[in-house]
């Protein structure tokens, strides 16, 4: 006997055993600001270092001198030195190292690697006397250096080094690896997953940890480790004002939720898959990401199933970040979004962007589970349909005229309630105004603000929006989500191929709706026909 499909709502709300909101990978740049330019590096030579002419000679013995004492590091510390082979895996490396050399609070080994780097330059000006000018617009390959660690508070991590002026460096560190220390020094009891918790002994205590991790506990393994490592830059160049300063140049925030009941957890989320294929069109991705997106805005915008044997994942796409779900070890459902550019949402990539940063990217976690809730519960009944094609009267006895399938303007509405951010950001009168117009190919002279508050009106008397109290902005409700695709969806996969077929002639349907509807189909076929292939489904 089959047994029933648990639907998300049922599943997430009263299936989950352990739910975790956390920073995952943090990568991070360091440089020193001063250093970034030219005239700042001739300050440092000449004024920090005492040195009386700014020549291009200093920075190699600057070099040299760094190369020479992480040597004599690693021969006095008995730390494994050596080079990466060209094409050679480091997390690999760094694995098998870790479980050859298991310390604790030390660096496991130092890796050598060259790779691409922007470096400074010298042009001689003209003159009796040498001075030079310096300029970072050249590309080198440099030595880089790599500090596999253990911390005691961050376990695995790493520390990179740029042997070349500026002297720049990269850190990368793990939100769960933290958490797992902070545990077991405070004694609490937990079962991990990979790169997660699968069980812990007090759940409250490690989603508090999650929220207290922030700038100030980076701050602090950075000045930890700068003052017992080798690096370019002495202690002293530090604290005269020439000293590190991080920004995000990739954050990895994630949802993990494990579920009691993974079978029901794995068919679920392959039902969610196929009902959200076309999250990632322009149209759709404003759902989750609440940001406006028109035809100029730069990115890519996609969705992608990916297979890893007979595990898939959900891909989004927004610009530069990259949103995926998938579940992990046939246990929790796992939604994280990796930011690569700070940009994207209108935040610098300075560290003390991570707080606002944390809260984005739970947002935007929790809003793709919303999609999702609301597109897998319908709540469609013949009561519900016969509420929107036939004209009713509300309990407070206002009038809600009918939305006639097969109408243009109300054609363009439901398209309109496809398409917009209306579960996120709402939308306005000249909002709708606007799109509405666009599709029935006329000028807004044609469709009035009159005529826009007429359609607002009835739409939220028929349930499919809501106002905000004291606002001029409405919302979707999730039944308005369903009825609006299911309209969208008939008219492009039913109705207007059959009429079609039987008159030999397209219905009369404006151009712009007509397009944007064919648009509709023509995505919907493409996507499932990429994600789901028939010789798999067969």
């Amino acid at each position: 006997m089959k047994a029933n499909v648990v639907n998300v709502r049922d599943l997430l709300d009263h299936h989950v055993t352990l739910e975790l909101e956390s920073i995952d990978r943090l990568y991070l740049n360091g440089y020193v600001p001063d250093l970034q330019y030219g005239a700042g590096l001739v300050r440092f030579l000449t004024v920090q270092r005492g040195q009386p002419i700014a020549s291009p000679a200093l920075l190699g013995q600057i070099t040299g001198k760094f190369v020479a004492e992480v040597k004599a590091f690693a021969k006095r510390q008995d730390i494994p030195l050596f080079h990466f082979e060209r094409k050679e895996s480091k997390d690999q490396k760094a694995h098998e190292m870790r479980a050859q050399r298991p310390v604790r609070d030390a660096v496991v080994f130092i890796g050598m690697a060259q790779e691409k780097a922007y470096a400074f330059s010298a042009r001689r000006l003209p003159g009796k006397r040498p001075v030079f000018e310096f300029t970072r617009n050249k590309s080198v390959i440099p030595n880089y250096y790599y500090y596999y660690l253990d911390d005691a508070d961050w376990g695995e991590c790493f520390i990179k080094v740029c042997s070349y002026a500026p002297w720049g460096l990269k850190l990368y560190l793990n939100g769960h690896e933290w958490l797992k220390r902070q545990l077991a020094k405070e004694g609490i009891a937990f079962q991990e997953l990979d790169n997660g918790f699968l069980t812990c002994g007090n759940p409250q205590r490690l989603q508090a940890l999650a929220e207290e991790l922030g700038p100030r506990q980076i701050q602090t393994f950075l000045k930890k480790w700068l003052d017992r490592l080798p690096m370019p830059l002495s202690a002293n160049d530090r604290r005269a004002g020439y000293d590190y300063r991080l920004s995000i140049w990739q954050l990895e925030f994630s949802l993990t939720q494990i579920l009691d009941r993974p079978l029901a957890g794995r068919q679920f989320f392959e039902e969610v898959i196929r009902d959200n294929l076309d999250l990632g069109r322009p149209d759709r991705v404003q759902l989750i990401f609440p940001r406006k997106i028109i035809r100029t805005t730069p990115g890519s915008f996609r969705t992608r199933v990916l297979r890893e044997g007979v595990h898939p994942s959900l891909h989004i796409s927004y610009k530069h970040f990259d949103l995926k779900q998938y579940f992990k070890e046939g246990r929790g459902l796992r939604t994280e979004g990796t930011f690569h550019d700070t940009n994207d949402f209108g935040l610098n990539k300075g560290l003390e962007q991570l707080p606002q940063l944390m809260l984005l990217g739970s947002q935007i976690n929790r809003r793709l589970l919303e999609v999702e809730r609301v597109s897998q519960n319908c709540g469609l009944n013949a009561g519900s349909i016969h509420r929107l094609v036939q004209p009713t009267v509300t309990k407070d006895g206002q009038r809600a005229s009918a939305l006639k399938f097969g109408d243009p303007r109300v054609m363009a509405l439901m398209l309109v309630l496809c398409q917009f951010a209306s579960v996120i950001g709402g939308m306005r009168n000249h909002q709708l105004r606007r799109q509405v117009a666009s599709l029935l190919n006329i000028g807004l002279e044609k469709y009035s603000a009159g005529q826009a508050s007429y359609d607002l009106r009835r739409l939220v008397r028929k349930g499919l929006l809501w106002r905000l109290p004291k606002s001029q902005r409405y919302y979707l409700t999730p039944c308005g989500w369903k009825l609006s695709r299911l309209y969208a969806r008939l008219e492009a996969r039913v109705f207007r191929p059959a009429l079609t077929a039987m008159k030999g002639t397209q219905a009369a349907t404006p151009v712009g709706l007509e397009r944007a509807l064919h648009a509709v189909d023509v995505q919907l076929d493409q996507l499932i026909s990429h994600a789901f292939p028939l010789s798999e489904a067969a």
